[in-house]
């Protein structure tokens, strides 16, 4: 049973918190699963988020994460946290359809090297999540599956193309997404829904079994609520892989040791034309706010042309 400290509103926990608290014991990962299904079930038809859920794989695995901790083993870093995955990487035995007809009942028979390095790290997949058809789309439309839906608005977009990503982890429905960033597809959903979204740089995740777009480009990546749950994201898939040619052999950090630097010194360049064209006024302020706050906190800000 969940403890009184985390009990209620599972869904409001990061998904540092909910690893932490499954390590503490305050409640299970079937519970949070549970949650998280429950959740899922309720409120995605009205964002249009989810291509499908996987309800009884995820609590099989729950329950096996419950009892892994049961057994006193060590547990990996995302130990009985429910996640997602944007519907364009390959699990086998999932369908996998990439936001489009096209793709429509595909069943893939091997598993992308970003989903094993979840499993690894204990995370529970719940499900695939919508996205704009074949990756090609910023705004979040898609006239197939139809318009993933903004939880702040539902008249706004998500930004795209990992918009159910952005949808789905800003609505509490999942603590953290799986997605994908050629130009923007991750970076974007993130700012439209009020959520974190890191692009890796390029090769620092393998791309084996996604679903390519521009392969010069494409980066595989999270979406999840604070700086933190993202380090750890990025933490459990990065590495090299020998299935992906262009992957970086360079050892992989420790992301969180990171959260507490300070950005004293730090150099940050702010486009001086057409940087702010054409953006509208409320935009523009948010933008000087934030530029503020790191100049405040000891950034140096340069304009560059």
């Amino acid at each position: 049973m969940a403890t009184d400290r985390v009990a209620g509103d599972l869904h409001e926990l990061t998904l540092a918190e909910a690893a932490q608290a499954i390590r503490n014991g305050d409640v299970s990962s079937v519970e949070l699963t549970t949650h998280a299904l429950g959740r899922l079930e309720r409120h995605s038809a009205a964002l249009n988020c989810t291509a499908a859920l996987y309800a009884d794989d995820a609590l099989k695995a729950a329950r096996a994460a419950d009892d892994r901790r049961a057994n006193g083993s060590d547990l990996p870093a995302l130990h009985g946290v429910p996640l997602a995955h944007k519907d364009m990487y390959y699990r086998a035995g999932w369908t996998c359809e990439n936001g489009s007809k096209i793709r429509k009942g595909h069943v893939p028979e091997i598993t992308a090297t970003a989903i094993e390095r979840l499993d690894a790290a204990g995370a529970i997949d719940m499900a695939r999540l919508n996205m704009v058809e074949f990756a090609l789309g910023i705004t979040g439309h898609n006239g197939i599956t139809g318009h993933v839906r903004n939880p702040w608005n539902t008249n706004h977009i998500t930004g795209g193309s990992s918009s159910g990503s952005g949808a789905a982890v800003a609505a509490r429905l999942t603590y953290g997404s799986l997605g994908s960033d050629t130009g923007g597809s991750i970076r974007f959903p993130a700012a439209c829904c009020g959520i974190t979204g890191i692009k890796p740089t390029y090769g620092r995740v393998s791309r084996y079994g996604a679903m390519p777009l521009a392969q010069s480009l494409d980066c595989v990546g999270p979406l999840a609520r604070t700086a933190e749950d993202c380090a750890l994201m990025l933490g459990a898939i990065a590495g090299h892989d020998d299935r992906d040619p262009l992957s970086n052999r360079r050892g992989v950090p420790d992301y969180t040791a990171g959260l507490s630097m300070s950005v004293q010194g730090i150099r940050i360049a702010v486009p001086a034309n057409h940087f702010y064209d054409p953006v509208t006024d409320e935009v523009r302020a948010h933008v000087e706010g934030s530029l503020a706050v790191l100049r405040d906190a000891g950034a140096e800000i340069v304009e560059v042309t």
